[in-house]
């Protein structure tokens, strides 16, 4: 009989599970509208809670505490308001012009706060460089140079701040400086530092949204001959049977799959698939990901929103020898260059009783309609962005992304273009 070894879980902070509170308001919205919260985890949000808007906002109650990067989701106009939690309410108010999010007041210290330093932050990165090579443009004492030194000496200062009342925001920006600001004053972060940085930081890693480009950067600054020791340093390290050492693995994946590293994608996905330990919600969501998409899966079934061209109600419903899947948006460039080539052989893949359905990312509905219009073959779009479902059910990281599924919707072909598309179907 096999032993199921119990992963080793990291040493939680003990704290006291305080209960605290988001608010949001704004007039501009419809009472009933829903909204929804987010927590994260590495890259991923988790979902918190969600709240039904009343006539002074919504109101989100969090049971457990919490200090790191929250969003909150709102589907009308497809908006998002990125906040942080220091483990006390939080209190937000915003207007909406033409349906988008506007003029967001924070009204808690903490958010207050953080934005106030991101806003400086971005201001010295961009503005501050060119606001110098400006000044000696202008002549001493006008108003101009007057007012272009008066903002040349604020975004040369550092904003202070209680680090001690604040431990998210001190944690956030001293480790984004750290790791992820490169300047002629910061010193290199050797293989080591980083290490011992993913290993020894808190809980507050996870939720700081820092993790991944922390993760891009140790890639990058890895030698290429042998990047993989590199990461199976890092593993070993952590314990990939450590909650956090499956946290990093199922980033790592991830980054590999996004940038199309073939080769690390499949060795670190066996390694994560074959451990007989315990496997947190992370990884296990980026496991089951990536089994929904293997050559040889029956391809999950979508229940569609609003299909065009078509009265089925589901990909399953739709009756083909094979199913093109197309994932798509009008604002792709790429998309733009392909489809043009689908359209070309549309009569030939519907002689051949070969479907094409779209599932696009659009968040914009009147550009994904107008669009639409040209296109023969069934569509369906949620109108959410990068927040549509199937984009995390069916492991899309990008546009265009085909599948081509049999008439039993099992998954028979990925193909990476619309030329490989093409030639798979034998279209002339």
């Amino acid at each position: 009989m096999k032993k199921f070894i119990l992963c080793l879980a990291i040493s939680a902070i003990s704290v006291a599970h305080a209960q605290f509170t988001v608010s949001l308001t704004s007039s501009d919205l419809k009472n009933g509208d829903e909204a929804y919260l987010y927590t994260l985890n590495g890259s991923k949000d988790v979902l918190s809670s969600k709240a039904v808007k009343n006539s002074s906002g919504w109101m989100f109650k969090v049971p457990a505490s919490y200090m790191g990067m929250m969003r909150v989701y709102i589907p009308q106009g497809n908006n998002s308001i990125n906040l942080i939690s220091e483990n006390k309410d939080v209190n937000v108010g915003f207007k909406m012009k033409a349906n988008k999010i506007s003029d967001i007041e924070y009204k808690d210290d903490s958010n207050r706060i953080m934005n106030e330093v991101q806003d400086v932050l971005r201001k010295k990165e961009v503005i501050l460089p060119a606001l110098y090579q400006m000044n000696e443009y202008y002549t001493t004492g006008s108003p101009f140079k007057t007012a272009m030194n008066q903002e040349i000496e604020r975004l040369s200062q550092n904003m202070s701040y209680d680090a001690a009342s604040h431990p998210f925001i001190s944690y956030y920006n001293s480790n984004y400086k750290r790791f992820l600001v490169q300047d002629a004053t910061s010193k290199a972060n050797t293989e080591d530092d980083v290490v011992n940085f993913i290993s020894g930081s808190s809980e507050m890693l996870e939720s700081s949204s820092l993790l991944k480009p922390i993760l891009i950067s140790y890639l990058n600054n890895a030698p290429k001959a042998t990047v993989s020791g590199s990461i199976d340093k890092l593993l070993s390290n952590l314990n990939i049977e450590t909650a956090r050492g499956q946290t990093v693995l199922s980033e790592f994946i991830e980054i590999f799959d996004t940038y199309e590293m073939e080769d690390l994608k499949k060795k670190y996905l066996a390694e994560a698939t074959s451990l007989k330990c315990t496997i947190n919600d992370r990884l296990a969501g980026t496991i089951s990901t990536n089994k929904n998409v293997e050559m040889g899966a029956t391809f999950q079934n979508y229940t569609f929103t609003n299909a065009f061209n078509t009265t089925a109600k589901s990909i399953y419903d739709v009756k083909a020898d094979k199913k093109v899947i197309l994932f798509w948006a009008s604002t792709c460039s790429h998309c733009e260059e392909e489809i043009p080539k689908i359209i070309e052989k549309y009569a030939q893949l519907k002689a051949q009783n070969i479907q094409v359905i779209g599932l696009s990312t659009d968040a914009d509905k009147e550009k994904y309609e107008n669009r639409i219009k040209d296109l023969p073959w069934i569509n369906d779009a949620e109108i959410r962005g990068w927040n549509s479902s199937y984009a995390e059910k069916y492991n899309v990281h990008a546009t265009p992304t085909y599948f081509v599924l049999d008439k039993n919707n099992k998954i028979i072909a990925k193909p990476e273009h619309v030329g490989d598309l093409i030639k798979f179907l034998n279209l002339k």
